[in-house]
């Protein structure tokens, strides 16, 4: 399988993804365990190359998958993916996220990381 299942059927893995995804494109920085930060990882990347064509297809092929929430009202993450995350990484050839571990989570010792965007290239 080219993906982890994390315990979890087809729709209630997608709808994670698309959460954690919204999430580290509103905070830029999340916090959550080591095997779903891998995935959500490559799922953020391919939309932020999305992103950064910029045309109507991509906008509408990320709304697919990203949430509309916004943060303290302004404005949501598809509009902040669009004009501010694809015009900071519009140099960089890709590696637009990175992951810094934490150590294990007390009660169940799973793997806690931080998943967040890189600075400006």
């Amino acid at each position: 399988m080219a993906y982890q299942k994390l315990s979890r059927d087809s729709s209630s893995r997608k709808a994670l993804f698309r959460d954690l995804v919204t999430d580290l494109f509103l905070y830029e920085r999340i916090q959550t365990t080591e095997a779903k930060a891998k995935e959500v990882r490559s799922i953020a990347e391919k939309l932020i190359t999305l992103a950064k064509r910029g045309d109507l297809h991509a906008r509408r092929q990320a709304a697919a998958f990203v949430r509309r929430e916004t943060l303290n009202g302004e404005q949501d993450a598809i509009q902040k993916l669009f004009s501010d995350l694809a015009t900071r990484y519009k140099e960089r050839p890709g590696g637009y996220t990175r992951i810094l571990k934490l150590g294990p989570r007390r009660g169940d010792a799973a793997p806690m990381v931080y998943l967040e965007l890189v600075d400006r290239a």
